[in-house]
């Protein structure tokens, strides 16, 4: 049974467009990897895609889920639509056996990549790796991210010994987490996707109201 839950911000409140099927190629295991089976089509059906889940112990149990529209934009309304739905599915579904908080937020400026799309997206931006499986006997990692080959991400490390090539390609799929660096060059993108997403917001309002005014002119010349 949910306890409540927390709404995070992001940007324009027009309808989701259709979430896809493009899969996260890191994903969670052992409880959260139950909770996602249960969470990702609710999720998905309602256009948006799910990026990560987390449960935490203690006195407390909350589950965490991240999610976003396709276009990474988020709103609270948002939010709040993905924990109504879910909810009930859960309180059905018991994926834990105790009560908890459930949460649903948005990825923030420093997110986790977890589909092939996130890397692409946010090439030439600085990139801190844990891998699950380790690459040339280390599984921490930090460079610019200079996109993918194949199912790997190439990065270029800031911390290279001397000597070493700092150019690495990483396994996507045994990534244990990916995550964005909050740097100046990053949040200036991100006020720049904001401000877009909120001018798109108001020429749909604009045109919603003119497409009712237009309705409304109809009617009356009809009579």
């Amino acid at each position: 049974m949910a306890l409540g839950e927390r709404d995070e911000n992001q940007v324009s409140s027009a309808e989701p467009a259709s979430a896809g099927d493009e899969p996260r190629l890191i994903v969670e295991t052992g409880l959260p990897a139950r909770v996602a089976a249960i969470a990702d089509p609710v999720v998905e059906q309602l256009g948006y895609r799910l990026v990560r889940i987390r449960v935490s112990s203690g006195e407390e149990c909350t589950i965490q889920i991240m999610a976003e529209r396709p276009d990474g934009t988020m709103t609270v309304d948002d939010c709040e639509a993905i924990s109504r739905a879910l909810s009930p599915v859960f309180d059905v579904n018991e994926p834990i056996d105790r009560a908890y908080r459930l949460e649903i937020s948005s990825p923030g400026i420093d997110r986790p990549l977890v589909r092939r799309s996130d890397f692409e997206r946010y090439a030439g931006h600085l990139l801190k790796v844990e891998m699950e499986v380790p690459v040339g006997g280390r599984k921490r990692f930090r460079g610019i991210l200079d996109g993918v080959e194949g199912d790997n991400a190439r990065l270029t490390r800031d911390d290279p010994k001397a000597g070493e090539d700092p150019a690495v390609l990483l396994p996507i799929t045994d990534m244990d987490e990916a995550k964005l660096v909050l740097t100046d060059e990053l949040v200036s993108e991100a006020l720049r996707a904001e401000k877009a997403a909120k001018r798109e917001l108001r020429e749909a309002k604009k045109e919603q109201r003119r497409l009712k005014q237009a309705k409304k002119a109809a009617k009356t010349a009809a009579r």
